[in-house]
Protein backbone atom coordinates (compact mmCIF):
# COMPACT_ATOMS: atom_id res chain seq x y z
CA UNK A 1 0.00 0.00 0.00
CA UNK A 2 1.30 3.72 -1.05
CA UNK A 3 2.47 5.19 2.38
CA UNK A 4 -0.22 8.04 1.51
CA UNK A 5 -3.15 6.37 0.87
CA UNK A 6 -6.09 8.44 1.80
CA UNK A 7 -4.28 11.15 2.75
CA UNK A 8 -4.91 15.05 1.58
CA UNK A 9 -2.02 17.40 1.03
CA UNK A 10 -1.63 21.17 0.64
CA UNK A 11 2.04 21.85 -1.29
CA UNK A 12 2.30 25.58 -1.76
CA UNK A 13 3.94 26.91 -4.14
CA UNK A 14 3.82 24.19 -6.14
CA UNK A 15 3.64 25.60 -9.66
CA UNK A 16 7.55 24.44 -10.50
CA UNK A 17 10.79 23.88 -9.26
CA UNK A 18 11.26 21.30 -5.64
CA UNK A 19 7.42 22.25 -4.95
CA UNK A 20 6.35 20.66 -8.23
CA UNK A 21 8.81 17.46 -7.17
CA UNK A 22 7.12 17.40 -3.70
CA UNK A 23 3.49 17.51 -5.26
CA UNK A 24 4.21 14.51 -7.57
CA UNK A 25 6.00 12.49 -5.28
CA UNK A 26 3.52 12.91 -3.08
CA UNK A 27 0.83 11.91 -5.37
CA UNK A 28 2.87 9.21 -6.28
CA UNK A 29 2.86 7.88 -3.04
CA UNK A 30 -0.82 8.04 -2.66
CA UNK A 31 -1.94 11.72 -1.27
CA UNK A 32 -4.43 13.61 -3.14
CA UNK A 33 -2.67 16.83 -3.67
CA UNK A 34 -4.02 20.62 -3.82
CA UNK A 35 -1.00 22.38 -5.96
CA UNK A 36 -0.83 26.01 -4.91
CA UNK A 37 0.35 29.00 -6.74
CA UNK A 38 0.66 32.65 -6.90
CA UNK A 39 1.35 33.44 -9.88
CA UNK A 40 1.78 30.07 -12.83
CA UNK A 41 -1.42 28.85 -13.37
CA UNK A 42 0.02 27.40 -16.27
CA UNK A 43 3.01 25.54 -14.46
CA UNK A 44 0.21 24.28 -11.21
CA UNK A 45 -2.04 22.68 -14.40
CA UNK A 46 0.94 21.42 -15.97
CA UNK A 47 1.93 19.67 -12.58
CA UNK A 48 -1.97 18.55 -11.69
CA UNK A 49 -1.80 17.27 -15.38
CA UNK A 50 1.64 14.74 -14.48
CA UNK A 51 -0.26 13.62 -11.34
CA UNK A 52 -3.57 12.76 -12.97
CA UNK A 53 -1.93 11.19 -16.18
CA UNK A 54 0.19 8.94 -13.99
CA UNK A 55 -3.01 8.35 -11.97
CA UNK A 56 -3.30 10.26 -8.69
CA UNK A 57 -5.45 13.16 -7.81
CA UNK A 58 -4.58 16.84 -7.93
CA UNK A 59 -6.22 20.26 -8.06
CA UNK A 60 -4.33 23.27 -8.70
CA UNK A 61 -5.59 26.23 -6.64
CA UNK A 62 -4.58 29.76 -7.00
CA UNK A 63 -3.48 31.68 -3.69
CA UNK A 64 -0.64 34.28 -1.66
CA UNK A 65 0.17 32.75 1.32
CA UNK A 66 1.41 36.07 2.44
CA UNK A 67 -2.36 36.90 2.51
CA UNK A 68 -4.14 35.58 5.43
CA UNK A 69 -7.37 35.35 3.38
CA UNK A 70 -6.00 33.61 0.70
CA UNK A 71 -3.81 31.26 2.72
CA UNK A 72 -7.07 30.59 4.57
CA UNK A 73 -8.68 30.02 1.36
CA UNK A 74 -5.74 27.51 -0.47
CA UNK A 75 -6.31 25.09 2.83
CA UNK A 76 -9.91 25.24 2.68
CA UNK A 77 -10.10 24.17 -0.91
CA UNK A 78 -8.55 21.02 0.16
CA UNK A 79 -11.35 20.07 2.84
CA UNK A 80 -13.65 21.35 0.31
CA UNK A 81 -12.13 19.08 -2.70
CA UNK A 82 -10.80 16.44 -0.88
CA UNK A 83 -13.23 16.13 2.11
CA UNK A 84 -9.91 16.79 4.68
CA UNK A 85 -6.71 17.90 5.39
CA UNK A 86 -3.58 15.55 6.70
CA UNK A 87 -0.43 17.67 5.11
CA UNK A 88 1.02 21.09 4.89
CA UNK A 89 4.53 21.58 2.86
CA UNK A 90 5.64 25.09 3.31
CA UNK A 91 7.47 25.11 0.30
CA UNK A 92 6.68 28.83 -0.74
CA UNK A 93 9.46 30.60 -1.20
CA UNK A 94 11.68 33.51 -2.75
CA UNK A 95 15.46 33.89 -2.95
CA UNK A 96 17.43 36.92 -3.82
CA UNK A 97 20.89 37.84 -2.37
CA UNK A 98 22.15 41.52 -1.47
CA UNK A 99 25.60 42.36 0.46
CA UNK A 100 25.08 44.41 3.40
CA UNK A 101 25.52 47.93 1.66
CA UNK A 102 22.60 46.92 -0.79
CA UNK A 103 19.98 45.22 1.31
CA UNK A 104 16.85 48.01 1.23
CA UNK A 105 13.20 47.53 2.86
CA UNK A 106 11.96 46.49 -0.16
CA UNK A 107 14.24 43.40 -0.08
CA UNK A 108 14.14 42.50 3.38
CA UNK A 109 9.96 42.63 3.45
CA UNK A 110 9.36 40.69 0.37
CA UNK A 111 11.96 37.79 1.78
CA UNK A 112 10.73 37.85 5.07
CA UNK A 113 6.73 38.27 3.68
CA UNK A 114 7.32 34.95 1.79
CA UNK A 115 9.64 32.91 3.15
CA UNK A 116 8.47 33.22 7.02
CA UNK A 117 4.84 35.35 6.99
CA UNK A 118 3.37 32.58 4.43
CA UNK A 119 4.72 29.83 6.70
CA UNK A 120 2.65 31.16 9.69
CA UNK A 121 -0.08 32.36 8.17
CA UNK A 122 -0.48 28.97 6.24
CA UNK A 123 0.51 26.92 9.18
CA UNK A 124 -2.07 28.67 11.10
CA UNK A 125 -4.96 28.31 8.40
CA UNK A 126 -4.08 24.54 8.32
CA UNK A 127 -3.58 23.83 12.29
CA UNK A 128 -7.57 24.72 12.18
CA UNK A 129 -8.16 21.41 9.82
CA UNK A 130 -5.27 19.08 11.09
CA UNK A 131 -6.04 15.77 13.45
CA UNK A 132 -4.28 13.63 15.46
CA UNK A 133 -1.36 12.52 12.84
CA UNK A 134 -1.38 15.27 10.81
CA UNK A 135 1.94 16.52 9.63
CA UNK A 136 3.32 19.94 8.62
CA UNK A 137 7.00 20.04 6.54
CA UNK A 138 8.71 23.00 6.32
CA UNK A 139 11.10 23.69 3.61
CA UNK A 140 14.21 25.80 4.86
CA UNK A 141 17.34 25.76 3.16
CA UNK A 142 21.16 24.68 3.98
CA UNK A 143 22.22 28.26 3.87
CA UNK A 144 21.94 28.50 7.08
CA UNK A 145 24.79 26.28 7.60
CA UNK A 146 27.43 27.78 5.58
CA UNK A 147 26.20 31.84 6.00
CA UNK A 148 27.21 32.57 1.98
CA UNK A 149 28.02 36.32 1.71
CA UNK A 150 25.48 38.31 0.73
CA UNK A 151 22.76 36.36 1.71
CA UNK A 152 22.15 38.02 5.38
CA UNK A 153 18.18 38.28 4.86
CA UNK A 154 17.91 34.88 3.06
CA UNK A 155 19.84 33.31 5.76
CA UNK A 156 18.02 34.84 8.30
CA UNK A 157 14.83 34.30 6.53
CA UNK A 158 14.60 30.50 6.34
CA UNK A 159 17.15 30.33 10.29
CA UNK A 160 13.54 31.78 11.21
CA UNK A 161 11.78 28.58 9.27
CA UNK A 162 13.85 26.50 11.68
CA UNK A 163 12.93 28.15 14.89
CA UNK A 164 9.12 28.14 14.00
CA UNK A 165 9.84 24.12 12.85
CA UNK A 166 10.66 23.85 16.56
CA UNK A 167 8.19 25.81 17.93
CA UNK A 168 4.97 24.67 16.26
CA UNK A 169 6.29 21.17 16.88
CA UNK A 170 6.10 21.79 20.68
CA UNK A 171 3.00 23.99 20.45
CA UNK A 172 0.94 21.59 18.00
CA UNK A 173 2.17 18.10 20.03
CA UNK A 174 -0.44 17.49 22.30
CA UNK A 175 -2.60 16.96 19.32
CA UNK A 176 -0.12 14.17 18.13
CA UNK A 177 0.44 17.15 14.68
CA UNK A 178 4.09 16.78 13.57
CA UNK A 179 6.04 19.73 11.96
CA UNK A 180 9.89 19.12 10.74
CA UNK A 181 12.05 20.69 8.34
CA UNK A 182 14.01 19.65 5.43
CA UNK A 183 17.23 21.83 4.08
CA UNK A 184 18.21 21.54 0.48
CA UNK A 185 21.43 22.54 -1.05
CA UNK A 186 22.03 23.56 -4.37
CA UNK A 187 19.04 21.71 -7.01
CA UNK A 188 18.67 21.93 -10.24
CA UNK A 189 15.03 24.02 -11.15
CA UNK A 190 13.55 26.08 -13.51
CA UNK A 191 14.96 29.27 -11.59
CA UNK A 192 18.34 28.10 -11.44
CA UNK A 193 18.48 27.46 -14.68
CA UNK A 194 16.67 30.69 -15.81
CA UNK A 195 18.84 32.76 -13.53
CA UNK A 196 22.23 31.63 -15.44
CA UNK A 197 23.79 29.03 -12.07
CA UNK A 198 23.07 25.57 -14.22
CA UNK A 199 26.20 25.08 -16.24
CA UNK A 200 27.99 28.44 -14.86
CA UNK A 201 31.27 28.40 -12.61
CA UNK A 202 29.10 29.12 -9.83
CA UNK A 203 26.86 26.21 -10.21
CA UNK A 204 30.62 23.83 -10.00
CA UNK A 205 31.77 26.02 -7.30
CA UNK A 206 28.82 24.18 -5.25
CA UNK A 207 28.89 21.13 -6.56
CA UNK A 208 32.73 21.07 -5.87
CA UNK A 209 31.44 22.27 -1.96
CA UNK A 210 29.32 19.28 -1.87
CA UNK A 211 30.49 15.64 -0.47
CA UNK A 212 27.94 13.63 -2.41
CA UNK A 213 29.61 15.17 -5.52
CA UNK A 214 26.57 16.33 -7.52
CA UNK A 215 24.13 18.91 -8.50
CA UNK A 216 20.37 18.16 -5.90
CA UNK A 217 17.35 17.66 -8.08
CA UNK A 218 13.82 18.12 -6.86
CA UNK A 219 13.15 14.08 -6.56
CA UNK A 220 16.02 14.10 -4.10
CA UNK A 221 14.13 16.68 -1.34
CA UNK A 222 10.45 15.36 -2.48
CA UNK A 223 10.94 11.93 -1.24
CA UNK A 224 12.69 13.31 2.32
CA UNK A 225 9.21 15.34 2.64
CA UNK A 226 7.25 12.37 1.17
CA UNK A 227 9.07 10.43 4.66
CA UNK A 228 8.40 13.08 6.76
CA UNK A 229 4.67 13.69 5.56
CA UNK A 230 4.16 9.54 6.24
CA UNK A 231 2.98 7.79 9.33
CA UNK A 232 6.57 5.88 9.11
CA UNK A 233 8.39 8.89 10.39
CA UNK A 234 5.28 8.86 13.50
CA UNK A 235 8.51 9.54 15.98
CA UNK A 236 10.05 12.30 14.48
CA UNK A 237 8.91 15.97 14.95
CA UNK A 238 10.98 18.86 15.39
CA UNK A 239 13.38 18.02 13.36
CA UNK A 240 15.79 19.92 10.74
CA UNK A 241 16.34 17.27 8.09
CA UNK A 242 19.56 18.40 6.05
CA UNK A 243 19.03 16.98 2.37
CA UNK A 244 22.49 18.53 1.32
CA UNK A 245 24.04 16.10 -0.17
CA UNK A 246 26.19 16.29 3.07
CA UNK A 247 26.99 20.44 2.80
CA UNK A 248 27.59 21.53 5.99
Amino acid sequence: MSKLAGKVAVVTGASKGIGAGIAKALAKNGAAVVVNYASSREGAEAVVAAIVAAGGRAVAVRGDVTKATEAQAVIEAAVTQFGRLDVLVNNSGVYAFATIEEVTEAHYRQLFDVNVLGVLLASQAAAKHLGEGGSIVNISSAITDIEMPASAVYTATKSAVNAITGVLANELAPRRIRVNAVSPGYVVTEGTQSAGIAGSEMEAGLVAQTPLGRAGQPDDVADVVAFLASDEARWVTGAVINAAGGVR
